[in-house]
């Protein structure tokens, strides 16, 4: 049996990855991203801020409290692999050193972002990261919780539409990005931006998203005429949460655009990517299972043959 700790440092790690990403957000949004003005050190020949700190104090806090969420993911994803070798979970092992090595490189690659004064590419590279960091932790807390069948023999279209799906969704959140270093969040006012005009990324963004939930609604319609009557409702309910959660995603982010980014409502849209890519993971998830025998959970499917 799988240890009661482990689900839960496995649950906090899933928290505290999508944590993170929000409270970057929070740094961003605020204009604290250089409150800490360098890295390692908050100031020169400090750590934590200083009275005299060139930057509000507010800021060089806010930037100060997202760097120590990193130890404290780090400490999560470090008692997680302790519990793993515990409990002699093999299977798990890569996966628990992914999250370490990972964090450690997010480390690095947020000091690069203070040092280059917030490149935009830096930036994007940072939420990037965190977003592969989240698929990972997503995959062992359903390994650890093994919420998922046995097996899953999809129909070849349904394949297809999910392979599709994560193709787009991955475009939604990568041109995204660049929307954020185009537009004026920044994260302090001397910040670069892309030489990029923001209006026309923004609808570039918003088409994709629209393709994303076209592909969505064929995918429903897919799996609920192809599918046997079990596959169909493992599936069916995690492409509906999908769904939810991209409209809603979809119209804070119009909602947004034509009230002219209100700080709330950006911290808003930046939760609800974390929130698509989660659910959109999960169906990838599903996706893998072709070949698995978990003995896990017996479904009509495992017999089903093509």
């Amino acid at each position: 049996m799988t240890s009661k700790a482990m689900r839960r440092l496995a649950n906090l790690l899933v928290f505290t990855q999508s944590a993170i990403v929000v409270t970057g957000g929070a740094v961003r949004i605020t204009g604290s991203g250089l409150g800490c003005s360098t890295w390692p050190e908050c100031t020169p020949g400090s750590y934590t801020p200083t009275p005299d700190q060139p930057e509000a104090p507010v800021h060089a806090w806010i930037e100060f409290g997202n760097r120590l969420l990193t130890f404290v993911l780090l400490i999560n994803a470090l008692a997680l692999m302790i519990s793993i070798l515990r409990n002699r979970r093999k299977d798990l092992r890569k996966m628990g050193a992914f999250q370490i090595l990972g964090i450690l490189a997010q480390g690095v690659l947020g000091g690069i972002t203070v040092l280059t004064g917030l490149n935009p590419a830096t930036v994007a590279a940072h939420f990037l990261v965190s977003i592969a960091l989240i698929a990972g932790a997503l995959s062992l807390r359903q390994r650890i919780y093994e919420k998922t069948p046995s097996y899953l023999n999809l129909i070849p279209t349904v394949r297809k539409l999910m392979a599709l799906h994560l193709i787009l969704t991955c475009a939604v959140l990568f041109v995204g990005t660049i929307v954020t270093g185009s537009g004026p969040h920044a994260g302090d006012t001397t910040a670069e931006r892309f030489n990029l005009d923001a209006k026309t990324i923004s609808w570039i963004h918003a088409d994709l998203v629209i393709a994303l939930i076209g592909v969505t609604v064929a995918l429903l319609i897919a799996v609920r005429l192809g599918e046997s009557e079990s596959t169909k409702n493992i599936v069916n309910k995690k492409v509906q949460v999908f769904l939810i959660v991209a409209l809603s995603q979809g119209g804070i982010g119009y909602l947004q655009y034509f009230t002219g980014l209100p700080e709330v409502l950006v911290g808003m849209h930046l939760i609800g990517a974390v929130l698509v890519w989660i659910t959109a993971w999960n169906l990838v998830i599903l996706g893998n299972l072709r070949g698995r025998k978990l003995d896990v959970i017996s479904t009509p499917a495992r017999n089903r043959e093509g």
